[in-house]
C-alpha cells in the first residue's frame, strides 16, 4: 500500500545519516507525506535532506528558542503539521556513581526538558489534532548496566507522552512512544550488534531470534502517523522482537563476547 500519508505534513527531529530518524523520514516521504527534517548538525541534515528531497532546519533540542522556531517554521513551510516525531537521544554509558552534575544536566536537557518543550510547541501548532511520536528505548522497561540516566529520562518522557494523550485527546491529539531494541543498523547501538558474539547474546534474549533494523522501527512510526492507528494513543509500542519478555545481556557478557573471556550471566 502506497501513499498512506498523502496530504499529511510531518516534522522529524533527531535526523542524521543512517539513524532511526532518517529511516522514519524516508518512510514518510515514500508514503506521500510532506516532510521537514531537523537535527543538531547542519552538515548531516544536508546530506539526508538532499537524498530525500525535503527541506531541513538545524535545531538543538536543548534550546527552547530553537525548538519553538523549528515548529513554527515547519508549519509555515509545510502548510500545517499533522505529525511530530522526536528521535533525539544521547547514549551515555557510565557507572551510576560516576555520573557528574554536568552529565545529569545534559541528559535531562536532551532527553527530558528538550522533548517536553518540543511537545509543547507541537501542541500549540496542532489545534485540529495530529500524531505525536516519541522514540524511546527498550531499556526504559528492562535493565542495562551503567545506563541509569539514559534509561530514567527515556522512561520519564514516555510517561509525559501518556499525559499528553490523556490531556489532549479531546482535541484529536494522539501521542505514543516507540521503544526499539536490538536494532543492529542504528548508531545508538554503536555497531555492536554487527559483532557476531554480541549479536548471539542478543539473539538469545530476543524471542524472534534475530536483530532488528531501523526500517522496522520506521514501519511502526508510519503506522502511528497514519489514520490506520486512529484509535491508538498513550501507548509504548515495542519494536524489539519481544526482548522485554527476557533481558539485556550484562556488560560482563558483552565484554566476554568481544574478548573471548568467560562471561557471567
Amino acid at each position: 500500500m502506497s501513499n498512506r500519508l498523502k496530504d499529511k505534513a510531518a516534522l522529524v527531529l533527531g535526523v542524521a545519516p543512517g539513524n532511526i530518524g532518517e529511516a522514519i523520514a524516508r518512510r514518510y516521504v515514500e508514503q506521500g507525506a510532506r516532510v521537514l527534517v531537523a537535527g543538531r548538525r547542519p552538515e548531516a541534515l544536508t546530506a539526508v535532506a538532499d537524498t530525500l528531497g525535503v527541506p531541513w532546519l538545524a535545531c538543538d533540542i536543548t534550546s527552547q528558542a530553537d525548538v519553538e522556531a523549528l515548529v513554527a517554521h515547519s508549519v509555515e513551510r509545510l502548510g500545517g503539521l499533522d505529525v511530530g516525531v522526536n528521535a533525539t537521544g544521547w547514549g551515555l554509558l557510565k557507572p551510576f556513581l560516576e555520573h557528574s552534575q554536568e552529565d545529569l544536566d545534559k541528559m535531562n536537557a536532551v532527553q527530558f526538558t528538550g522533548p517536553f518543550q518540543f511537545f509543547q510547541a507541537l501542541l500549540r501548532h496542532m489545534p485540529k489534532g495530529g500524531s505525536i511520536i516519541q522514540v524511546s528505548s527498550v531499556t526504559a522497561s528492562i535493565m542495562f548496566d551503567n545506563h541509569a540516566a539514559y534509561m530514567g529520562t527515556k522512561a520519564g518522557i514516555d510517561h509525559v507522552i501518556r499525559c499528553i494523550a490523556h490531556e489532549f485527546g479531546h482535541q484529536g491529539i494522539r501521542a505514543n512512544s516507540i521503544a526499539p531494541g536490538g536494532v543492529a543498523d542504528a548508531p545508538m547501538s554503536g555497531g555492536g550488534l554487527m559483532h557476531p558474539g554480541i549479536a548471539a547474546l542478543y539473539h538469545r534474549e530476543i524471542p524472534l531470534g534475530r536483530s532488528g533494523a531501523a526500517s522496522e522501527v520506521a514501519d511502526a512510526a508510519l503506522w502511528l502517523a497514519s489514520d490506520e492507528s486512529s484509535f491508538v494513543t498513550g501507548q509504548v509500542i515495542h519494536v524489539s522482537g519481544g526482548q522485554t519478555l527476557r533481558r539485556n545481556p550484562s556488560l560482563a557478557e558483552v565484554y566476554a563476547a568481544v574478548t573471548g573471556a568467560a562471561g557471567t550471566r
